[in-house]
């Protein structure tokens, strides 16, 4: 499927990072934008680079209620929703010994229980009309496993699992489900983590800026333009940068061993 003026599309997260150049990247190709995010600041001033109309709503998408809402008056205003993308999400840093349960809560309620409210609120509209794609944003950390990122994998590898099962019930539908994979992006959500210590004990959080902002090897606006050309070749499966595609290869080569191999290229790059 193509994207085409007259198509509507529901973007989450959309105040900052992938959600913002996604936003960008759909209406440059002729697509309507509902747009939501918890940061109003930020949302707002997508809205304003965007420089056409735009339905945006604050919005918390741990909040099945308030998902609902929004649905209901994104689907007031347009009547359709052709492409969901369920992008909102956070980080924690923490080990499993040191996390609470209020931020494993925290996490959970919006990376994966926020793309479940967003399936839910949006998918009967579609599969009344027999069409449209539900893209759900997992990460590199849901084909792989990284220290004091338990809580963060646990979920992206819900998302994956989740989508993909997804996928084999909506067989014959009209309705797409894709699982998207982005490996370092350069955004905030490190910046804006809550955070002990990094994955080396470390709790120097300038330290940990520095070091994902090293490593981070794609633009914002580079994973928009993956995502959405993954999109229209019909993709269900969506890798984005080649430290996804590497990292994959690699989990597939090494099922047990890839963190070994992997802290040993750490300790050279370090």
């Amino acid at each position: 499927m193509k994207f085409a003026s007259g198509q509507v599309a529901v973007v989450t997260g959309a105040g900052s990072g992938i959600g913002r150049a996604l936003a960008q990247a759909l209406v440059a190709r002729g697509v309507t934008v509902a747009l939501a995010d918890w940061n109003e600041a930020g949302l707002a001033e997508t809205v304003e680079l965007l420089q056409v109309p735009a339905l945006s709503r604050k919005l918390d998408v741990a909040d099945r209620a308030a998902v609902e809402a929004f649905a209901a008056d994104v689907l007031a205003a347009h009547g359709h929703v052709d492409w969901l993308f369920n992008n909102a999400g956070v980080a924690l840093l923490q080990t499993v010994q040191e996390m609470t349960y209020v931020d494993l809560q925290w996490l959970l309620n919006i990376n994966f229980w926020g793309v479940i409210h967003g399936t839910h609120a949006f998918l009967p509209s579609m599969l009344q009309r027999n069409s449209g794609t539900i893209v759900n944003m997992s990460s590199l950390y849901g084909l792989m496993a990284w220290p004091v990122n338990s809580a963060y994998s646990a979920a992206k590898f819900a998302v994956r699992g989740y989508t993909e099962a997804m996928r084999h019930d909506l067989h014959k539908t009209g309705v797409r489900a894709v699982v998207v994979h982005p490996g370092g992006i350069q955004t905030s959500i490190v910046r804006n983590a809550r955070f002990t210590s990094d994955d080396l004990g470390r709790v120097d959080r300038k330290r940990l800026e520095r070091d994902f902002d090293r490593i981070a090897m794609t633009s914002a606006s580079g994973a928009a333009a993956i995502i959405l050309d993954g999109l229209e070749r019909g993709r269900e499966r969506i890798l984005v940068g080649k430290d996804a595609v590497a990292l994959s290869v690699l989990t597939r080569l090494f099922p047990e061993r890839y963190f070994q191999v992997l802290r040993s290229l750490q300790r050279l790059l370090r």
